[in-house]
């Protein structure tokens, strides 16, 4: 942690987002000097920091973005970007799985990401707890319902004491059932949520990172090259009144509803993940608390 001068006999400093003093002898003080909090190396600093977020949130939204899609990124890409400490924090650890010229998974070459180097690939942890290299040119970072043996992958990065920056082995699943009545009981499963005042569940899905457009709070999924859009009605008119969400349901790119056995696996389970995040902020009344 670098110190600068801020005069009047202190310095500051950054130190888990915040900006921080001590005086010229080094002692630490609790809370910033009221005749620092306009100085301009405090200015700076702040300013430094809000990049900061700002970068980091941009860093975690890409790499979930490429986890989401399941497309091929370029090693070279992960390489470039490795040195930069935000961008670090949100890849290592991740399954990276080696993608083929002919675009197919390697899936027995998967590991966990610990270093990337342009010249020498990326190192990894392989599934049998060995470090190795990925020599591929492009690697896949599956979402995980599209990883085989996910309880088992579980479990042996629990025992490596992994924690991802981003979230992927541990992510929340829903798997479409095979039965079509089961489809239809688990569009419904969250449906029927009420809240106190509209502007409850708005502010939960924007807050979750989905987008609210005429009544309704959307998560659109590219996948296997189209766009498939889940959505959920929360409600619509005063933001003051009681509202109630409805059943999950899937459209493609064009507004043109999809029967539940034409959603492809990562878009099923991310509707189902928006519908069960907005269905947890429900107002439950004391008899369902009881229950």
């Amino acid at each position: 942690m670098g110190w600068v001068s801020a005069g009047a006999g202190y310095e500051v400093s950054v130190d888990q987002g915040k900006v921080v003093a001590r005086t010229a002898q080094g002692k630490r003080l609790k809370s910033l000097p009221k005749a620092l909090k306009d100085h301009e190396a405090v200015l700076g600093l702040r300013q430094l920091v809000e990049w900061l977020t700002r970068h980091e949130t941009t860093c975690r939204t890409e790499v979930e973005r490429w986890m989401i899609r399941s497309l091929p990124v370029p090693v070279a890409v992960i390489a470039q970007v490795w040195a930069d400490e935000s961008w670090r924090a949100v890849l290592r650890d991740l399954v990276v799985v080696p993608v083929g010229a002919d675009g197919a998974w390697d899936v027995a070459g998967a590991g966990l990401l610990r270093d990337a180097e342009e010249a020498k690939g990326l190192g990894v942890v392989d599934l049998d707890g060995e470090s190795t290299r990925i020599t591929a040119e492009r690697v896949a970072i599956p979402h995980p319902v599209r990883l085989p043996d996910l309880d088992d992958l579980r479990e042996f990065a629990s025992d490596l004491g992994v924690e991802q920056g981003t979230l992927q082995l541990f992510r929340e699943v829903w798997h479409r059932p095979a039965e079509p009545a089961e489809q239809r009981r688990e569009l419904a499963r969250y449906s029927g949520a009420k809240f106190k005042e509209l502007r409850h569940v708005q502010s939960r899905a924007s807050a979750a990172g989905y987008r609210v457009q005429g009544g309704t709070a959307v998560c659109r999924i590219w996948e296997d090259g189209r766009t498939v859009v889940a959505s959920v009605w929360i409600g619509e008119g005063d933001p003051g009144y009681e509202t109630e969400t409805s059943d999950l349901s899937f459209a493609d790119a064009a507004g043109q509803r999809l029967e539940p056995a034409d959603v492809p696996p990562v878009a099923w389970s991310e509707g189902l993940r928006m519908a069960a995040t907005l269905h947890a902020g429900r107002v439950v009344d004391e008899e369902q608390s009881e229950r």
